[in-house]
């Protein structure tokens, strides 16, 4: 029962994340870049306070999946890279932590592009 519980914490934490995303989108004249580029920022900014963290612990992938994630994992990234090399860990921490969600990014965008035939707009 405990992991339905879990499921519906996910999906309604990523939910109000994502229905956030979309009221911006909605109701102001961001384009979709500078929205996505705020999210990263407000996770990130949010971790840094230590407001994210127990999002996290609450809703976990429904907090960590959305790009708010995203920024989080580079905050959380730095201050543990902080915490083992010092201030030399500002510059390796978000790397180290981003490193795997952006190979696979990489990865399934080279896949995508073998796969999809381009075509002129």
């Amino acid at each position: 029962m405990d992991i339905l519980f879990a499921i519906l914490r996910a999906f309604l934490v990523g939910g109000a994340i994502c229905l956030f995303a979309q009221l911006v989108l909605n109701f102001t004249k961001l384009n979709m870049a500078r929205i996505l580029v705020l999210l990263v920022m407000l996770g990130a900014v949010l971790g840094a306070l230590q407001v994210y963290t127990p999002l996290v612990e609450f809703a976990g992938a429904g907090a960590t999946v959305p790009l708010s994630g995203f920024g989080y994992a580079m905050i959380e990234g730095t201050r543990q890279a902080i915490d083992e090399q010092g201030w030399v860990g500002i510059l390796t921490g978000p790397f180290t932590a981003a490193a795997a969600g952006t190979g696979l990014a990489v990865i399934c965008g080279l896949l995508a592009s073998l796969v999809a035939k381009p075509r002129e707009k």
